[in-house]
């Protein structure tokens, strides 16, 4: 199952007419709107193409000018990303060798912008190496 968020855009003076027609529709849930004409709706679906599907209902009500999707959560994809996580060592080898200086440790970079699987496994076949400096 995915469900997305969507933000729809419509003028002002129509937001009335267009939060009814989001409120009768079955293609979403709505949630919210503002005086700008921002109207928060979420869809869900089985997948990413019963979530389009949905998504060009919304496009398609009378006076939406933009309709996007702003997050998506898929319990698929989640499902994957804990397994891979429960079933593997997450922290680096090199960071529990009681013998290593922590001035010899290089950083990769941001984290959350990684694969993790990918970054301990490269991590923890990395060769320490006390002459090295890094550079």
């Amino acid at each position: 199952m995915n469900i997305s968020s969507i933000v729809v855009q419509t003028v002002p003076k129509y937001i009335d007419e267009v939060v009814q027609a989001l409120k009768d529709t079955d293609a979403c849930d709505y949630h919210l709107h503002d005086e700008k004409g921002r109207i928060i709706v979420t869809i869900e679906g089985a997948g990413v193409s019963e979530e389009l599907e949905k998504l060009h209902v919304i496009e398609a009500i009378p006076h939406v000018v933009a309709a996007d999707m702003q997050m998506a959560y898929s319990e698929d994809e989640l499902d994957a990303h804990m397994d891979v996580i429960n079933n593997s060592d997450v922290v680096p080898k090199m960071l529990n060798d009681d013998d290593i200086d922590v001035k010899d440790i290089r950083y990769n970079g941001d984290l959350k912008k990684k694969d993790l699987e990918g970054f301990a496994r490269t991590f923890d076949s990395t060769e320490f190496n006390p002459n090295d400096s890094g550079k």
